[in-house]
């Protein structure tokens, strides 16, 4: 057995180059386990879907059924992108009128009953298969199901958070203990068993989202919430659906980049991009004092923003092209003062009057699922229906509570949500031609997200790198996702660097050894548009890699 306590992020690993697909993420068996897929004729979205249930079983500490998935899908042919929103809604009878008569006016206690909302991931997983995949449902879950049952050793950095998880949630909550063994966390290399889980997907693989959605799933789903002092309803899960939207986009430097539209947070990551495209970043070294602070404060100003606009959309739509607009830019990019740090920015007014898996999937076409997939705050509420070996997520604690804001509960409501894909794609020599794949990349962690996009986005665009030097290159972090929050600062940033920051006004904290995970799990993957050569990189914060076949 590894012990966590020993783990540094000290090694070395070069870029992965290859031509006929390839899966990165963040656990080496659910890499392989797309790779398997591939290996079988099956597409980036096949292969997407097996390694989501993969890690639903091998890293169950940050994802699974009972969590939200999002995804965005480049299918080669067309050079078209689509955006998946597989996030559920709140409870029918979930009410603002509800929580204030029994106490609950601030903010919802992050594992409380009442944040658990629909889970949208086996509709996510089923409905990308039935739009893009070229292999059935039972295929694709094959891998996923033979480790369930037969067990798997736990990586180094999930036997961390599962250890974690199990004193913080699993000890404590409904059925919580299922994901134990004897009450405890399996170490690393340790060999963990899940039939529970496996008896869940093998009845998905054969029954489809139906199987999850109504029958014995659901209402073992509902009534653990219930016991718990929840009021998610049988009802409420056979109501769900996910939706295809359109994505929403922006031009940096000549390249597309692109992001799920509100009710997700990748809006903030190309406010970002927009905003910081008028400077010259090129002036300044990447880790220099000048051009962190630009991107602080752009990241600044654009949470400003997504914290007010970003909700759901058919409740609130937000102004989104006019958000993104390279006028609205400039007017904001006006707001930062080189010399020292604003933590007051406001939203503006464009208009007149922790823990999540990403992955990474292109196959030997050029097709590419940007998929990322979360229960939220770890294990979630670590509630697990009794016998179905996975917990339900939390991730209703993003609703406000304030009736006046968009993002305020309701019934039947996506709440604000953090996870979010990305791609990017450039045009064609063919003027008029569909657009190449350039990139689909992704970086998880709550609120450190569109920040991780941004960084890693500029490190591709600015300076050249390749993915892993890209995923590998310190990050900051504003912390709490908002304009005034404080900066964590990554080890390898130097430290006359965080005290000239410090100087400026930023709330500045040096982070090093495992608290690194704070700065996200990244994963990259580019295509060479004239050779198809692909060349992959996996963020080094986590158990996983990037491997082709």
């Amino acid at each position: 057995m590894t012990s966590t306590s020993d783990l540094e992020f000290s090694s070395h690993r070069s870029p992965v180059y290859a031509r006929r697909g390839m899966v990165a993420a963040s656990q080496p068996l659910a890499v392989a386990a797309g790779l398997e897929i591939l290996a079988q004729g099956g597409n980036a979205a096949d292969a997407a879907v097996a390694v989501a249930s993969a890690l639903n079983v091998t890293e169950p500490t940050s994802t699974g059924l009972g969590g939200d998935c999002f995804a965005l899908y480049y299918q080669a042919d067309t050079g078209q992108v689509s955006a998946l929103n597989g996030s559920g809604r709140a409870p029918t009878s979930l009410t603002l009128e509800r929580l204030r008569q029994e106490g609950l006016e601030e903010k919802l206690p992050p594992y409380h009953a009442y944040t658990i909302t629909v889970p949208g991931a086996c509709a996510g997983w089923c409905d990308l298969i039935a739009r893009f995949g070229q292999l059935p449902l039972a295929t694709t879950l094959s891998p996923a199901i033979r480790l369930a049952e037969s067990g798997f050793p736990v990586a180094p950095m999930t036997a961390r958070f599962w250890q974690s998880g199990v004193a913080n949630r699993l000890l404590s909550a409904l059925g919580g203990l299922e994901l134990t063994i004897d009450g405890r966390a399996p170490q690393a290399g340790e060999i963990f068993r899940n039939p529970g889980l496996a008896r869940t997907l093998q009845l998905i693989a054969e029954g489809g989202k139906t199987a999850f959605y109504q029958g014995e799933i659901a209402e073992a789903i509902a009534s653990v919430v219930q016991a718990a002092g929840g009021c998610l309803s049988i009802s409420d899960l056979a109501a769900h659906t996910s939706t295809w939207d359109q994505p929403i986009s922006t031009i940096y430097r000549g390249v597309r980049f692109w992001e799920c539209p509100p009710n997700g947070q990748g809006l903030a990551a190309l406010l970002a991009l927009n905003i910081l495209e008028g400077f010259d970043l090129s002036r300044w070294e990447p880790l220099s004092v000048e051009r962190l602070h630009l991107e602080i404060e752009a990241m600044r100003l654009a949470f400003a923003d997504t914290r007010w606009y970003v909700a759901d959309s058919s409740f609130n739509p937000p102004p989104v092209q006019e958000l993104l607009s390279k006028g609205y830019a400039a007017e904001r990019r006006k707001l930062i003062q080189l010399d020292r740090a604003t933590l007051d920015q406001q939203r503006g007014s464009p208009v007149a009057s922790s823990d999540t898996v990403y992955f990474s999937v292109v196959d030997g076409w050029g097709n590419a699922c940007s998929f990322i997939n979360s229960n939220y705050m770890g294990f979630g509420t670590g509630i697990i229906p009794a016998g179905w070996g996975f917990t339900l997520q939390n991730r209703g604690h993003g609703f406000s509570l304030d009736p006046t804001h968009p993002n305020a509960l309701a019934p039947g409501k996506r709440p604000y949500h953090t996870i979010i894909p990305a791609l990017a794609t450039r045009p064609r020599i063919d003027a008029g031609s569909p657009e190449d794949l350039y990139a689909c990349f992704g970086v998880m962690g709550g609120f450190m997200q569109p920040q991780g996009h941004l960084q890693v986005a500029l490190a591709l665009m600015d300076d050249g790198l390749d993915p892993q030097a890209s995923l590998d290159r310190p990050r900051f972090c504003i912390v709490d996702g908002t304009a005034g929050g404080g900066v964590a600062l990554e080890e390898g940033i130097p430290v006359q660097q965080m005290a000239a920051l410090a100087e400026m006004g930023h709330a500045v904290f040096p982070v090093s050894g495992l608290r690194r995970a704070m700065f996200g799990r990244g994963q990259i993957i580019l295509r060479q548009s004239e050779t198809g050569v692909l060349c992959g990189g996996s963020d080094p914060r986590a158990d996983g890699c990037v491997m082709s076949y």
